[in-house]
């Protein structure tokens, strides 16, 4: 080769080595060493590379396990509360059970001693006895918890033997609900309710509410059967208030407006007891005297009270 051919091969090299040469318009990034991506890829990564993904790796196990932890605490947590919140549940219903077991069993020691006072009965089958809520629930005339009623004193312990002429208080019948019932029906039931509701009170020894209830009771139904025992109630409530003036005319009322009445013979004689409290002694002795002479056939016990009453107190009276 000549020295002119080798100067025209190396101008030749150079204009194609040079950017921009025959008119490029671009320029191209340096090329890559040769044999680096060959080396790469037939090698994999680096130790470098290897090491920091491995600790990235194992940055990503340990949140996770981190993470995991504070879920089982969580759950553990829940669980240990559930439990907390079941047991202290259960306590409570626990002490509402006694709370309401204490209250029953208060209200009825409340109208048994309240049917005491009265001299009255709190058994069951006796129409004209005092309602006790949970009276029959002890059974043989005992209350909650075991309690047994006192027995009953004085004249309203004496009971007429015929059978009841009406239901007892407190339970009203029931008609089925497409034959409404009569207008006489319904005054009945609504008289019954009103009569009912006085007991109740008179139950909770709620003396002058149950006293006025009465009174509304036998002034808004003078013809009814429980009208009677109405009044009695007040002369008895009357009597143990110590208003032996109240309970005088109560009695007396009995006596003249339902002579034939279960209430009349018990009415004779607290009507006795009652003028002798009130200190008219001579006229006291007089109705306890007359007791047996108008009623005969009244309860034996009621007799038996007039009786000795007489014999207590009467004895020198004329």
């Amino acid at each position: 080769m000549t020295k002119a051919h080798l100067l025209g091969a190396v101008a030749l090299c150079a204009l194609v080595a040079t950017p921009g040469a025959f008119g490029a318009s671009t320029r191209q990034a340096p090329a890559a060493p040769p044999g680096y991506m060959q080396l790469a890829d037939l090698f994999g990564e680096s130790d470098e590379e290897k090491a920091a993904r491995q600790q990235k790796e194992q940055n990503q196990d340990e949140a996770i396990g981190a993470l995991n932890n504070k879920v089982r605490d969580l759950e553990d947590t829940v669980r240990s509360l559930r439990g907390e919140n079941e047991s202290l549940t259960h306590r409570v219903q626990e002490l509402d059970d006694k709370i309401d077991r204490q209250k029953k069993d208060f209200e009825y020691r409340l109208c048994a001693l309240s049917a005491q006072q009265l001299g009255a009965s709190t058994a069951a089958n006796d129409p004209n006895a005092v309602p006790c809520p949970g009276g029959a629930a002890g059974g043989n005339g005992g209350g909650p918890s075991g309690f047994n009623a006192p027995p009953a004193q004085g004249a309203g312990e004496a009971r007429d033997t015929e059978p009841p002429q009406g239901p007892a208080p407190g339970v009203l019948g029931t008609l089925p609900a497409e034959n409404p019932p009569p207008p006489a029906a319904r005054s009945a039931s609504n008289s019954q309710g009103e009569y009912s509701a006085a007991m109740n009170l008179l139950a909770k020894a709620r003396y002058d509410e149950a006293s006025s209830a009465f009174r509304a009771f036998a002034d808004g139904h003078p013809k009814d059967e429980l009208a009677p025992q109405a009044v009695f109630w007040i002369g008895d409530i009357a009597y143990l208030q110590k208003d032996y003036a109240g309970a005088t005319r109560a009695f007396a009322e009995v006596i003249k407006n339902y002579p034939t009445s279960s209430r009349a013979p018990d009415s004779m004689l607290k009507l006795g007891q009652a003028l002798i409290a009130s200190g008219q002694k001579r006229e006291g002795c007089t109705a306890l005297a007359a007791l047996k002479e108008k009623y005969p056939k009244a309860p034996p016990t009621v007799l038996v009270q007039g009786s000795d009453a007489r014999k207590a107190v009467c004895r020198g009276v004329s």
